[in-house]
């Protein structure tokens, strides 16, 4: 299928794998590069050296191409920008909106630079400091997100830009993809179903809970960092919410501190990503500390498959994914039943 997303990334297939930290390793990634997505490393949660072994370890494993998902408030934005660089990797991906020198910089050295958004007026920013194309998540999307359907969002992106937009948010399937380029998107970005693969290291035990629930079981909380974040819910969600705000911070300095250590930050950088973190989100000091929680708790679930000490950052979607085939059988799968449904719009009655 050819889409403006296709040809500006060099993919077979209008498909993003999500970069989500703690999942998107290189194992996913190149299993969904291999099956003609565009795969996604989540680089916020692996140090620097981790980065540059990361990458190699994608190309080891494909020949197809491949992004890295950067966080660009981060202290160390850019020594991982120079790796990209050195690396030759292709496309760039930002959960918070790189400034315009930074995408400039970026293009300049041939790089594609497609940051997510979560409202029209973001896309409109970067698009006019020279993004290549914007990924559009809409309020039913895992991990941090934001009120607005993504029916009622693409739209409104789609109109408001002239880059290719990329829709996020409640995709699973093959139905969905054709919903999304019926709005005038050029694909999808999938981050739960894709974690929900036979390729994804997220522990067994792990996708089991997310197999298990319901469209009701996932919900919205900002007892874990101050923002609204989507997860599963679980008696840990619940305690935190319980949970008084001097016990939660006492909780959030711990893990702040046990983040620091596994990344390699030492505490100055720790907290001028916190200070970049404060001014590009508006938070408060106590918001900035408590989103420390986030990576350990987040690792807790996702690499030691604790589920009882970790939460479980998730996509509504989870309550209609029932099974894990491998990234190749879902991309495929999914190609299939979009020609499926094509078929079924333009036959005869």
């Amino acid at each position: 299928m050819d889409t403006a997303l296709t040809r500006l990334v060099g993919v077979r297939r209008p498909i993003v794998q999500s970069g989500m930290g703690w999942v998107a390793g290189p194992r996913l990634v190149s299993a969904a590069a291999e099956a003609g997505a565009l795969g996604v490393l989540g680089s916020a949660t692996m140090t620097v050296d981790g980065l540059r072994e990361a990458i190699r370890e994608v190309r080891s494993r494909t020949d197809a191409p491949f992004g890295v998902n950067l966080r660009a408030d981060a202290a160390d934005a850019g020594d991982r920008v120079r790796i990209l660089l050195d690396e030759g990797v292709r496309v760039a991906s930002f959960a918070l909106a790189p400034s315009r020198e930074l995408i400039a910089g970026l293009k300049e050295a041939g790089v594609v630079v497609i940051p997510s958004v979560g409202a029209r007026r973001h896309a409109e920013k970067v698009a006019a400091w020279g993004a290549d194309a914007v990924i559009v998540q809409g309020g039913e999307g895992g991990g941090h997100t934001g009120e607005v359907a993504t029916t009622v969002l693409l739209p409104q992106v789609v109109d408001a830009v002239d880059i290719p937009v990329v829709a996020a948010g409640g995709f699973f399937d093959g139905r969905g993809l054709v919903a999304a380029l019926a709005y005038g998107a050029a694909g999808v970005a999938m981050g739960t179903r894709f974690l929900l693969t036979s390729d994804s290291t997220v522990p067994d035990a792990v996708k089991a809970r997310y197999l298990a629930a319901g469209v009701r079981d996932v919900t919205v909380t900002r007892a874990v960092d101050g923002l609204p974040h989507r997860m599963l819910r679980t008696d840990l969600v619940a305690s935190l919410e319980r949970a008084g705000r001097s016990r939660t911070l006492l909780h959030a300095v711990r893990r702040a501190a046990a983040f620091r250590r596994l990344s390699g930050l030492s505490w100055p950088r720790l907290v001028r990503d916190g200070l970049a973190m404060k001014r590009g989100k508006e938070l408060s000091w106590s918001q900035v500390l408590l989103a420390a929680n986030t990576p350990m708790l987040l690792k807790s679930a996702m690499v030691d498959g604790r589920t009882d000490l970790g939460v479980m950052a998730s996509g509504q979607v989870a309550g209609v994914i029932d099974d894990l085939p491998s990234c190749a059988e879902l991309v495929e799968r999914i190609m299939k039943e979009a020609e499926e449904t094509l078929e079924g719009l333009t036959a005869s009655p």
